[in-house]
């Protein structure tokens, strides 16, 4: 009877963890449409897009209630329990990921619809959605790896996305700057940009969360060098 009861247990534990995977891999396939929308100008696809954070939503509060089952019933302890904290925070991210992809879409419909922006205006937006992207599969792939050195990359990369879109936001004021009329759409853009921003950060904490699952011990707020010595990375 212990043994099928063990069987049961890990069997639910893998479910949410196959579960987070189909989340975040439907996050990817999201923002993969949302940047293909704006490079076509298919406004069409941005609606989709954005009815699609329903689904997203859904999945978030189904795993967790995966989650609070599995603790109530199973009252899992050590590894276990970190698998099942982390992943309610891993889905935490990835919902808000969800959302910054709603607004990327959003605005998008709107600028090309309303504003009549061609989707070549969309060229810097679609360099730092490119990084976020990456940034995301990293994130996901350590989470199935069980790989805590991604975090320190992360890291590395999102200081590289801060910068960029440090740079696009100085250029959108001075388009502003020039050119009032263009307030409107700069500021659309901006919205857009610190959306994507806000994705490389949520994909950095999808990347720490993993380093607690893999080595049990919560590195957020932590300085580079710290992370570096808890997560076992080797220095490029």
């Amino acid at each position: 009877m212990s043994e099928h009861i063990s069987s049961q247990f890990n069997q639910e534990l893998e479910t949410v963890r196959t579960q987070v995977m189909k989340m975040g891999g439907l996050i990817e396939q999201q923002l993969q449409q949302v940047m293909h929308g704006l490079e076509t100008g298919q406004i069409a696809i941005l609606e989709e897009v954005s009815a699609a954070d329903a689904q997203v939503n859904a999945m978030e509060v189904s795993i967790d209630d995966q989650c609070q089952l599995i603790i109530a019933r199973r009252q899992p302890a050590a590894g276990d329990l970190r698998l099942v904290l982390t992943v309610t925070r891993i889905i935490t991210d990835l919902e808000r990921m969800g959302d910054e992809i709603k607004k990327i879409a959003l605005y998008g419909r709107d600028l090309l619809a309303k504003h009549g922006v061609l989707p070549h205006q969309f060229q810097d937006l679609q360099r730092l959605a490119q990084r976020s992207l990456g940034m995301v599969h990293s994130a996901l792939d350590a989470f199935a790896r069980l790989d805590a050195t991604v975090v320190v990359a992360l890291s590395k990369e999102d200081i590289v996305l801060d910068r960029e879109y440090d740079n696009l936001l100085r250029q959108q004021i001075t388009y502003m700057m020039e050119d009032p009329r263009t307030i409107g759409t700069s500021l659309d853009l901006l919205f857009m940009f610190k959306a994507i921003e806000r994705i490389g950060d949520h994909a950095l904490n999808v990347s720490e969360h993993v380093v607690y699952l893999a080595k049990g011990i919560d590195i957020r707020h932590s300085s580079i060098e710290q992370v570096k010595k808890v997560s076992g990375a080797v220095d490029e």
